[in-house]
């Protein structure tokens, strides 16, 4: 991979953007790199828990535009545009928890980047936004993400205006978990990632996929649905062991199964 860091310690993978030196755009080339990191993270049985983040000092700028154009015909840079499609899904299919170790700002598509993860934590200083409508666009490529996670007046505030937002503003709203100093940001994230890797992987993986496919269903479709998955997840192996573990007064052994 040219444009991503893949690195695994125990049950926790860390995916990092390295284009510091660019404040980490995502190019198509970066898009293909982060789908080829999460799809290793999503199959590699070890692995509990990834932890996205950026190099430098900021997280994610945004698309980078120019790595789209070039000399590509208007269909091949519509086509390029599925990276992106293409991302988000695995990102919401990936049957593990994503922690975003929000390291500087994040802005327009980077904003998406950090709002498709299941958990945020930020440095102080870190500012978000989605500045598209200052050059004449507009965020189609993560509205769908961006409404799921920002109440629905704020993001209109933000898609129309274009104006950053603070890290403390977006906590206080709750799309941001954890709002901290930089020099508290590796061992929060590092905590909240170890306390994810002991957790049943199996119970993470139905409870994860359940919690956004009941999202766009109507409430007696959803109630079925979660009933069933319910009775799915209560028969696995590792139900058995946290039940078990809980009258012995132990720590569960969780096995994945």
């Amino acid at each position: 991979m040219e444009q991503v860091l893949l690195a695994a310690a125990g049950h926790i993978a860390t995916v990092t953007l390295n284009r510091p030196e660019q404040r980490n755009p995502l190019s198509a080339t970066m898009l293909r790199d982060l789908a080829s990191a999460l799809t290793w993270c999503r199959d590699e049985s070890d692995v509990r828990v990834v932890i996205l983040t950026g190099a430098g000092r900021v997280f994610c700028a945004g698309a980078d535009l120019s790595s789209f154009d070039g000399e590509m015909t208007g269909l091949e840079r519509y086509r390029s545009r599925d990276l992106f499609v293409d991302l988000f899904v695995l990102m919401a299919e990936l049957g593990k928890p994503i922690v975003g170790r929000i390291n500087g700002h994040a802005l327009a598509g980077g904003l998406g980047l950090a709002c498709s993860c299941d958990m945020l934590v930020a440095v102080d200083t870190a500012t978000f936004g989605t500045p598209e409508i200052n050059v004449g666009i507009w965020p189609m490529m993560i509205q769908a993400i961006l409404s799921r996670n920002i109440p629905r007046k704020v993001l209109l505030e933000m898609e129309m205006l274009g104006d950053r937002w603070t890290a403390d503003q977006l906590h206080s709203l709750g799309v941001i978990n954890r709002v901290v100093p930089h020099e508290q940001l590796d061992p929060t994230v590092t905590e909240i990632a170890e306390q994810l890797a002991k957790k049943s992987p199996v119970a993470m993986r139905l409870g994860r996929d359940s919690f956004y496919r009941q999202q766009d269903m109507d409430f007696r479709a959803a109630i079925h649905y979660l009933h069933g998955q319910f009775l799915l997840v209560s028969q696995t192996e590792d139900s058995r062991e946290g039940i078990k573990a809980f009258f012995e007064k132990r720590e569960p052994d969780f096995k994945g199964s």
